[in-house]
């Protein structure tokens, strides 16, 4: 029955089918493995927002699970939801990382990905006295003396950490001594750089935008492909840095889902991503349209599991 609304939602959104076939979308739970009000939290309420606004479900659930970089919600959703196509997961690239670190019991090859949603860029910033004033600054200031270069970020392991480590090796200098400090929030991590206790910050640069507008912090690079509109910031790489690093996010399905199923899933979240309703949330909330499915999707988190496994090994994190 699944399987039968999903396919008539799907027809029914894209104006194929008429009244008499229509019966109503699916009913879908999404759990965000992090507690409420952060990332993957508010890309799956913004998920629940779309997906119901656009008639594309007829209900979602949100629910939060917190714990260990995601992992505690991964290993529930991997042992709970088996089978079950209407229960999908939020998570991202420190999913991949927190796997790694904790050594967690579990892997994203247990469950089925689905699509990849959202990229954030991932900015470098200074506090506005700093003596450094350029990307070529701060990398000849890490390769000088990478033990007193102090990085401020997020968890460890996460996107933040992985950009300071990738910024260290193309400045020369050894991962391994890294000096990194995770912080809880973005608040933490501004009041330690205006503080003068770190050298430099990493962050999605929506978290730092205000204080760089007003001029208190300096915005030296961005990390992701392209520069971001309306941010006069240039790119690592336009900056001669062979660096990219997308905080990215994504949608999982459950373990042992049909391919079918998967199909049907998939065609519901392609509808959402070319609707004008999740184009409105990706401008409000400064998110890259990031959208992936399918195959490639596949590849790319293979690719990226892979990639993020050298650059923690690179800086200990991971023997």
């Amino acid at each position: 029955m699944f399987s039968r609304r999903i396919i008539i939602a799907g027809l029914a959104a894209a104006g194929l089918c008429g009244p008499a076939l229509a019966q109503a979308p699916a009913e879908l739970k999404i759990m965000a493995p992090a507690g409420p009000g952060g990332g993957w939290d508010t890309a799956a309420r913004s998920v629940q927002q779309v997906l119901t606004g656009t008639g594309l479900a007829k209900s979602v659930q949100v629910q939060n699970v917190t714990g260990a970089g995601g992992t505690v919600g991964l290993a529930q959703f991997i042992n709970g939801a088996k089978g079950d196509p209407s229960q999908l997961m939020v998570n991202g690239i420190t999913m991949v990382g927190a796997i790694l670190t904790n050594k967690a019991p579990v892997t994203l090859d247990q469950v089925t990905p689905l699509v990849r949603l959202t990229g954030d860029p991932l900015v470098i910033v200074v506090p506005e006295n700093s003596p450094l004033k350029t990307v070529k600054d701060l990398a000849a200031a890490i390769k000088d003396n990478p033990a007193r270069f102090i990085w401020a970020g997020g968890s460890a392991g996460g996107a933040d950490h992985i950009l300071a480590a990738l910024m260290a090796k193309a400045a020369g200098s050894d991962p391994a001594k890294l000096n990194y400090v995770a912080f809880s929030g973005g608040g933490e991590a501004l009041a330690a750089m205006l503080g003068g206790r770190v050298t430099a910050g990493v962050s999605g640069y929506g978290e730092f935008e205000s204080q760089i507008r007003a001029g208190k912090l300096r915005a030296l690079a961005l990390s992701s492909g392209k520069r971001l509109d309306g941010a006069d910031v240039p790119t690592l790489k336009e900056l001669g840095f062979d660096v990219e690093v997308t905080n990215w996010r994504a949608v999982m399905a459950a373990p042992g889902i049909s391919t079918d199923q998967k199909k049907e899933l998939t065609a519901i979240f392609d509808r959402m991503a070319t609707s004008k309703e999740w184009a409105e949330v990706l401008k409000a909330r400064g998110w890259d349209d990031y959208y992936l499915a399918g195959e490639p999707f596949v590849a790319f988190l293979k690719e990226e599991q892979l990639r993020v496994a050298e650059v923690l090994r690179s800086i200990g994190l991971v023997k």
